[in-house]
């Protein structure tokens, strides 16, 4: 049986109080993926009696848990390569060249899920610029859900996982096997200071970022919280730094200051000069 239309307007009302993040009608298949299994961990048959039991002991801590499972995303080692071509082939060379006299980058990818993105963005430079070995790189990445956090520190992936996107002589270069699973080396994973950030409230003190990797985050809240988002970006980007959003994520009708950067598909934005 499906979940019913009052317990998604419950779901959904709780977790946008908590996160921001709408889930609008049409989402109930989403939920009922992400809730049915949560419900057996708790000992409970079915998603009706999840929300009877979150109503019952409101803080008994399960609606922490809903909000993790609902903002757990799709993603994968190089997802979508054009943001990162455009990474190597632009990007990292004109920071590189801007910042030749600090030898400092500040970075920080917004919504780390469990870890393919930041990671893959390490590696990125850890493989094509071998001079940012003896800079300072002040890599943060972040999430709301402290389980995604914990993957993200051990850096643990399926053979599964580290099949989709990953190319095999990166896996063997930058990883190490351990049974079924591939950890990660520990030089790249001390590469990234992991915090737990709800990017609907305040944000963890940052300094002024080159770079933001913000893709496929926007699409899951509504219009004024996007645009919230894409202001608290802008303060923190310095005037030449480069926000990535997502392949159907714009700034268009929600921020003027951004403008699109020519790069195929690549998602790639600056603040608008002059």
């Amino acid at each position: 049986m499906g979940i019913s239309t009052n317990d998604f307007q419950y779901i959904s009302k709780m977790v946008q109080e908590l996160s921001a993040i709408v889930l609008e009608p049409g989402k109930e298949y989403l939920v009922e993926s992400r809730l049915q299994p949560l419900a057996q961990k708790e000992g409970l048959a079915t998603i009706e009696d999840l929300v009877k039991k979150m109503q019952r002991e409101p803080h008994n801590g399960i609606s922490a848990k809903v909000v993790e499972a609902m903002t757990t995303n799709e993603t994968s080692f190089f997802r979508d390569i054009h943001p990162f071509e455009t990474l190597k082939g632009f990007v990292f060379p004109d920071l590189i060249e801007k910042r030749g006299t600090t030898r400092e980058l500040n970075i920080w990818c917004g919504a780390s899920s469990s870890g393919q993105e930041p990671y893959t963005l390490a590696m990125l430079m850890r493989e094509n610029f071998p001079e940012l070995l003896s800079w300072k790189i002040n890599y943060y990445a972040s999430d709301i859900s402290n389980e995604m956090l914990d993957r993200c520190r051990n850096g643990i992936y399926s053979q599964l996982e580290v099949n989709r996107g990953l190319p095999a002589a990166m896996m063997v270069k930058y990883f190490e096997r351990h049974g079924t699973e591939w950890q990660i080396k520990e030089d790249i994973r001390k590469m990234i200071d992991f915090r737990i950030t709800n990017l609907s409230e305040q944000w963890p003190l940052m300094p002024k970022l080159d770079l933001v990797m913000m893709r496929n985050v926007l699409i899951y809240f509504d219009i004024e919280m996007k645009k919230q988002i894409l202001g608290k970006i802008k303060a923190l980007l310095k005037p030449d730094g480069y926000l990535f959003l997502g392949a159907a994520e714009t700034t268009l009708n929600l921020d003027d200051s951004f403008e699109r950067m020519n790069y195929k598909q690549s998602g790639c934005y600056r603040i608008r000069q002059g």
